[in-house]
């Protein structure tokens, strides 16, 4: 399937700076020049804070990650978890079309969401609340037909029941994920039949469900404004202290990194590239057309003069690249310039 980019874009995209922190946070799980390896998580999180996944967005990943664009575009247009188009703002619903759901009914819940939110799928309903899409296997065979709405499985539907599920989330309300025939999870149809010792009680709920309704929002997305559930089994006080915790590291980090953009001394720069040729500073790895761009803004234009930094040079260039700190150390810059400018006299000579 041929996937591209909507046609209507926004004109800038922007972490909110809780976003930013988290993108940050993953950043950090890879060896040293190997942060590239997070483009996927965190091109999941921009969507989580637009709905999908827009040009501008890919760019500010590619940016943040030291990427070629053409390589962001590679991945998002891979994955088709990937929302290359504008979704609901209440909810996409997927309808999985594979064999086991397709024989259960899943051609009626395509009727009704081609009668209740769009004719036609990756559409948005009138009033731009929802949308839907037909999907490949979700790996909830046994509960056959089913859709995944938001962050959660719906099993085990009917087109009543589905159409049931699309007035409430009309309504404001977030209906309850998980089986809606009453079964507790993907035991047979007729009833448990073996370890039947272990029978759940009538009204519980499986663990998905669980947490589910424990966070409350199942629909809703992370727009980076939300206190993040980082302990999902611990208690609601218990999580409250955490959470208490993880803003007081915050708060260290935010002071810590002030205090680092006092160090070092700032480089020498140059009113205007020699001869008005400046080199490509992309040809560094890490260095994407944003930090290229804010290295003209320092008047750093040329190899040689990055190859020429001292330490406190890279220390107050590491500190001040907003939205970059660490780059220059992280990737070897000045290694590299280095070897540019020895390459370049060896030609020369």
């Amino acid at each position: 399937m041929l996937r591209r980019l909507s046609p209507i874009q926004p004109d800038s995209f922007e972490f909110t700076p809780a976003n930013l922190d988290w993108a940050r946070a993953q950043m950090t799980k890879y060896p040293e020049g190997r942060q590239q390896s997070a483009v996927i998580p965190i091109l999941w999180r921009a969507q989580e804070q637009e709905g999908w996944l827009t040009r501008p967005a890919m760019e500010y990943v590619a940016d943040l990650l030291g990427m070629a664009y053409m390589r962001v575009l590679e991945v998002a247009t891979f994955y088709f978890m990937f929302q290359l188009y504008p979704v609901g703002s209440v909810a996409n619903i997927q309808i999985c079309g594979t064999t086991t759901c397709m024989i259960c009914g899943a051609e009626d819940l395509i009727r009704v969401c081609r009668e209740k939110i769009s004719p036609a799928p990756h559409t948005l309903s009138d009033d731009g609340r929802f949308s839907w899409e037909e999907v490949e296997c979700l790996g909830a065979c046994a509960n056959a037909p089913m859709a995944q709405i938001g962050k959660d499985f719906y099993e085990d539907l009917t087109a009543e029941k589905l159409a049931e599920l699309i007035d409430a989330m009309v309504a404001g309300q977030v209906p309850r994920p998980g089986p809606q025939d009453g079964r507790f999870s993907s035991e047979a149809k007729t009833g448990q039949n073996a370890l039947t010792n272990l029978l759940p009680p009538v009204e519980a709920a499986n663990a998905s469900v669980t947490l589910a309704l424990e966070i409350g929002d199942t629909l809703k997305r992370i727009d980076g404004t939300e206190v993040p559930i980082l302990t999902p089994w611990l208690g609601k006080t218990e999580r409250a202290e955490v959470a208490r915790e993880e803003k007081i590291i915050v708060a260290d980090t935010a002071a810590a990194a002030a205090e680092a953009l006092a160090e070092g001394r700032k480089p020498e720069g140059l009113a205007a590239p020699r001869d008005g040729r400046p080199d490509d500073l992309k040809e560094i790895n890490g260095v994407g057309p944003k930090l290229e761009q804010l290295l003209h803004q320092l008047g750093v234009y040329h190899f040689d003069q990055i190859a020429g930094w001292a330490s406190d040079e890279i220390a107050w260039v590491d500190a001040n690249l907003e939205g970059f700190h660490g780059r220059v150390t992280r990737d070897e810059w000045v290694r590299q310039a280095q070897q540019f400018v020895r390459e370049r006299k060896g030609t020369a000579n």
